[in-house]
């Protein structure tokens, strides 16, 4: 698992590799991840926007930016979680994922929140390393 703390918001994820979703022969890879955000602060916040940099083995970047996460801009008040699942694909059996989400405060302050950079590695990616 990773993690990371910005302004007393934990952000936590968890990747998995997919083989049913994905084809060595083909060069298609497949990842689900899942995010848990948590609000361990004293002000409600929500989750706006999200800006993803997805690098593959070759280091070819994919930046990725839209409005909330999974069709949601959650409002989380002290204490309150939110938990998404979503996927990757990557023409390599490696890569990695690092992220901001920018968040508001109810105070009406702007800021963003780091996620923390996580690799993708593949089954067959580990055995061409050993």
């Amino acid at each position: 698992m990773y993690r990371a703390v910005t302004r007393q918001i934990e952000v936590t994820v968890e990747p998995n590799f997919l083989p049913e979703r994905s084809s060595v022969d083909k060069g298609q890879y497949f990842w689900s991840y899942t995010i848990v955000i948590t609000n361990t602060g004293v002000e409600t916040v929500q989750l706006r926007t999200r800006h993803w940099i997805i690098t593959d083995a070759t280091g070819r970047k994919q930046e990725v930016r839209g409005e909330g996460v999974v069709g949601e801009q959650p409002v989380l008040a002290p204490g309150e979680r939110f938990e998404y699942t979503s996927g990757v694909p990557l023409p390599t059996a490696s890569g990695f994922m690092s992220g901001r989400y920018q968040m508001v405060s109810e105070s009406g302050e702007h800021f963003e929140i780091d996620v923390p950079t996580f690799s993708l590695d593949s089954p067959d990616n580990r055995r061409v390393l050993n």
